[in-house]
């Protein structure tokens, strides 16, 4: 039901996210129905008629405080199921992050993303770094680690259809993964307002497969390639 009204689910762990989203959805859903129904019911059960008086109910009996008490229980015993819920698949994600295959250090400025993976040596902060700018490209199937920084304001980093977002704070530099499931091209985007061009503030990130990744890897890898 909600799996069509988001985009394409392109990660390992889109799922996951997704799954915490659909519980949220039909308890909502459920106790929607449930609350319009009781208040209908009540219009219609105490609605005015000729030659019944009003009666002033003052809220101190067992039973009718009952109406108050069991509802906040249930609300926060469901929100703890949430928040449960919403732990197991944080703790997954953030905190459970597996061996990188790829390594990429993203950083954010007003206003667009620069991308620089590690040069022959396979190691960043080296003088053969490749630097790309406003393309992120990833083999399918595959771990890969962003390390993200930002050069002025607060930017997020946000990708759709990897179910991924983090802040990206200056003078930080936030560790974060994801595992592409599906070849295609999808949309980086910032989500947080970091000034005038703000709309104007995104990427694309391209998933190969390993035929074309290696392709491409060797076409900008190379000295000759770095150089340019």
């Amino acid at each position: 039901m909600l799996s069509a009204a988001l985009p394409v689910n392109a990660s390992s762990f889109g799922g996951q996210i997704d799954s915490v989203y659909h519980y949220i959805l039909v308890l909502v859903i459920f106790w929607f129905i449930v609350t319009e129904g009781l208040i209908l019911g009540f219009c219609l059960r105490y609605r005015r008629r000729p030659g019944q008086r009003s009666v002033h109910v003052r809220g101190d009996r067992k039973g009718q405080l009952a109406w108050v008490l069991v509802p906040a229980l249930v609300v926060v015993c469901l929100d703890f199921s949430i928040d449960a819920s919403s732990h197991r698949v944080w703790h997954a994600i953030k905190l459970e992050q597996p061996p990188p295959d790829i390594e990429v250090a993203v950083t954010g400025k007003q206003f667009n993303w620069i991308f620089t993976y590690p040069g022959q040596d396979g190691k960043l902060g080296t003088v053969d770094d490749v630097t790309i700018e406003s393309e992120l490209h990833v083999p399918v199937d595959k771990v890969v680690r962003l390390t993200l920084t930002s050069q002025d304001v607060i930017h997020s980093f946000w990708v759709p259809n990897l179910r991924l977002k983090q802040d990206v704070v200056p003078g930080r530099h936030i560790p974060i993964w994801f595992k592409a499931t599906k070849v295609g091209t999808w949309e980086i985007a910032c989500s947080e307002l970091c000034g005038f061009g703000h709309y104007s503030m995104h990427g694309t990130l391209v998933v190969h497969d390993p035929a074309d990744y290696a392709r491409w890897l060797h076409d900008h890898m190379t000295p000759a390639a770095a150089e340019k």
